[in-house]
């Protein structure tokens, strides 16, 4: 029994320090954003002594931080859905279909995930800025499609392939073509799957700061990471109105996490089945 309990609390100190490391800082920006840049700058560490939540509505309103939101909104809904649709058509494709070359493509879609923006960051930019898709929003949708849709391909795939391939022959049998199949029985059974990765896509494209900066310059199409960075003066720093925009970008992906953790830790853990 000893043993046991001196077990539980070998992994539950090192997560418990995990934890706090995670929500220190979320709770610091909080603190810092309810401070007035008069008390931040005699006290950085300080509890605040007021909720001052006017901050917020002022970095709110001071640079158009709705016009941000709904950019980010917009763009972030529409790349999902490519990468659903694209995602689930090729992860059906690759576990289900038989066709030469299936297992070279799938290696060569895995071996998208090790490349990173950085690397092909200047080539792509000057593909966009020659096919005038710079400063766009679909050329930001298609930089992330590109860049997350080998990710969503690996994991569709890995799902469709715990199922049994006798329910698409037997589908097929009856006549169902391969379209039929995906529409009426892959898309139904992948719907776990479809919302973990969608889930997961949705937080990379709505945290992405480089991307977004390479691929929109311009103030008006800035995404709200990137319009974050506005609150920040060329020469002076009012550091509690920048907290008060990390803090308001961070509430969506702080409510995303909290209501769909379950459904998070299943896209994780999806790429780890075996077919």
């Amino acid at each position: 029994m000893s043993r046991l309990r001196l077990g539980r609390w070998l992994i539950a100190i090192p997560m418990s320090l995990l934890a706090l490391a995670t929500i220190y800082p979320l709770l610091f920006t909080a603190n810092v954003a309810m401070k007035t840049r008069r008390d931040y700058i005699l006290d950085r560490f300080g509890l605040t002594d007021a909720l001052r939540w006017e901050n917020i509505s002022t970095a709110w309103n001071s640079v158009g931080m709705g016009r941000y939101f709904a950019n980010s909104l917009f763009v972030v809904m529409a790349s999902v859905f490519l990468l659903l649709l694209l995602g689930s058509m090729a992860g059906f494709a690759l576990s289900q279909l038989r066709f030469r070359g299936s297992s070279a493509l799938f290696l060569g879609c895995l071996a998208g995930l090790f490349i990173p923006f950085q690397v092909v960051m200047v080539p792509l930019a000057r593909i966009m800025a020659d096919t005038a898709l710079i400063d766009t929003y679909p050329g930001l949708i298609l930089t992330y499609v590109a860049q997350f849709l080998p990710f969503t391909v690996f994991l569709m795939t890995s799902y469709y392939k715990g199922i049994p391939p006798e329910i698409v022959d037997a589908a097929r049998i009856d006549g169902s073509t391969v379209y039929g199949v995906y529409r009426r029985i892959m898309l139904p059974l992948g719907t776990p799957a479809l919302l973990s990765v969608g889930i997961l896509n949705a937080l990379f494209c709505w945290n992405d700061v480089l991307m977004a900066l390479v691929m929109m310059p311009s103030a008006e199409h800035r995404t709200l990471m990137v319009g974050v960075t506005s609150l920040r003066g060329q020469y002076s720093d009012n550091i509690p109105s920048f907290a008060s925009g990390v803090l308001i970008a961070a509430i969506p992906v702080l409510l995303v996490y909290l209501f769909l953790q379950r459904q998070i830790a299943d896209g994780v853990a999806a790429g780890s089945t075996k077919g």
